[in-house]
């Protein structure tokens, strides 16, 4: 199958499974708002960013690793075969390992819902290392049915363990671990992974090239824990956690985009690596970082133009705040997507290295900027450090690349995309109705326009399909 087309289809299948559920979560923000009270919603919020940084260190990033070299065995069964017995080991070890010293420094340190924690990270760990097992496989459609049990889980149980039996934060940490359970059960049994417990198998050889590939993204996972968490942590500890309440609502419509950049870069991290050699290597990877980078401009100017319509709808007048802080995080997220995209670049060559040392350089420059600004502009310092630090990290993994791979933009598009966000942004900020309307057309007509290639290709493949179906 031609290249675009099965980055194509594998985009498509990953955001049915992953995307649609996410989508359905945001139309409950109204409910989590409503009755949840801003230090609540920040203290789960705080939670799972810890989750989130400890999940990579105890693992060791093995998932990432797991992934990587499962796609070249694919062909190779018994190869296979030695890569899962020697992850499950690997996994086995450092759960049992966190769960000892996780014990010992909970007996002596008071950790609100402790156990609940425990469980949930578990759970975590086990849901994401199945995941990357299932891409290695290339089980798309069994990893998009996943994530559509864990979305539907995920909502069914918040509005039960909130609304129906009012257990608040505990509710939504509860749902969390319950979600990941799903997940984890349903890969183990679906992929009969169970079929590679052989500890035969066992190959310090291996599991140290393993390590050697994923332990520098232990650096990177925790580099960019700091630039998305540690405003979290320093905004709860110097503003309290009703502000982290706010800005994680604020986070919550540029999640969003990040949601979408995180469905596409499953699928690219796997055409990434399965193309980094080919002939025409330049041409494919500048090609879709230019279509890619024009489709999620044009989502971020969108979200812009829509949100003064939205956000009254969806969140409770007690957040209003939130409102400020989203336009810095929605160009962050659009650096964000250029990183993501180089990042796997950079994985595809095995380079995790590299990876590890740009996110290093964005982590400092988020949390100098927060310390020496966080008191004197409050929550506008953690927008503008996250914006900071991607904008720097984006420049620098665009130029170290080009030792590798030679990315390069079509012309005047780095311009377009300057002016379209500094008149909409403008706008955002008058919200006026005029100005909205005005606002919303100038997105449309920009989208449009700017996107005119690959709409008019979707169109014709549309066209054609319906063509065969009704012959």
């Amino acid at each position: 199958m031609d290249k675009k087309k099965q980055l194509a289809k594998n985009t498509i299948i990953i955001f049915m499974g992953r995307v649609c559920t996410q989508f359905i979560s945001y139309f409950l923000l109204p409910f989590y708002t409503s009755y949840l009270l801003t230090n609540e919603y920040g203290l789960v919020d705080l939670i799972q960013t810890y989750v989130t940084l400890l999940v990579p260190i105890i693992t060791l990033e093995l998932e990432m690793s797991i992934f990587r070299y499962l796609i070249d065995s694919r062909e190779n069964e018994q190869d296979t075969r030695n890569l899962m017995s020697n992850n499950f080991f690997v996994l086995g070890i450092s759960l049992l390992f966190f769960c000892i010293l996780y014990t010992l420094i909970t007996y002596f340190v008071t950790i609100p819902f402790r156990w609940l924690i425990l469980v949930d990270i578990i759970v975590c760990v086990l849901s994401g290392n199945f995941l990357q097992v299932t891409r290695g496989f290339g089980k798309t459609v069994d990893y998009s049915i996943s994530c559509i049990l864990t979305g539907v889980t995920t909502i069914v149980s918040n509005i039960i363990m909130i609304c129906v039996l009012h257990k608040g934060a505990y509710g939504m940490i509860f749902s969390m671990a319950l979600a990941n359970f799903i997940c984890a059960s349903y890969l183990f049994f679906r992929l009969r992974l169970y079929k590679y417990f052989d500890f035969s198998k066992i190959d310090m050889n291996l599991i140290k090239k393993m390590n050697k590939y994923s332990i520098p993204l232990i650096p990177n996972g925790i580099s960019w824990w700091i630039i998305n968490a540690s405003d979290r942590s320093i905004v709860s500890f110097m503003l309290g956690a009703s502000a982290n309440g706010l800005y994680a609502i604020s986070n919550k419509f540029p999640n969003i985009i990040s949601s979408l950049t995180g469905v596409f870069n499953l699928s690219w991290s796997e055409s990434a690596a399965l193309h980094i050699n080919s002939s025409d290597r330049d041409d494919f990877f500048s090609d879709i970082t230019n279509t890619v980078f024009k489709l999620f401009t044009s989502m971020g100017v969108g979200m812009l133009a829509v949100l003064p319509f939205l956000f009254p709808v969806f969140i409770n007048s007690s957040y209003q705040k939130a409102y400020d802080y989203i336009p810095l995080l929605v160009l962050a997220t659009i650096f964000n997507v250029l990183i993501c995209l180089y990042s796997q670049v950079y994985l595809a060559k095995k380079l995790s290295k590299q990876v590890a040392t740009t996110a290093i350089i964005g982590a400092i420059i988020n949390i100098v900027i927060n310390v020496c600004f966080i008191q004197k502009i409050g929550l506008y310092a953690a927008a503008l450090s996250t914006t900071i630090s991607y904008f720097v990290m984006m420049i620098y993994r665009h130029i170290d690349l080009k030792k590798y791979v030679h990315i390069t933009f079509e012309k005047g598009l780095i311009f377009k995309t300057v002016i379209i966000f500094t008149v909409v942004i403008y706008l955002y900020y008058k919200n006026n109705f005029v100005l909205n309307v005005t606002n919303f057309i100038i997105a449309l007509i920009y989208a449009i326009l700017i996107n005119k290639k690959l709409l008019l290709s979707s169109s014709r493949t549309i066209l054609k399909k319906i063509h065969l179906l009704k012959n």
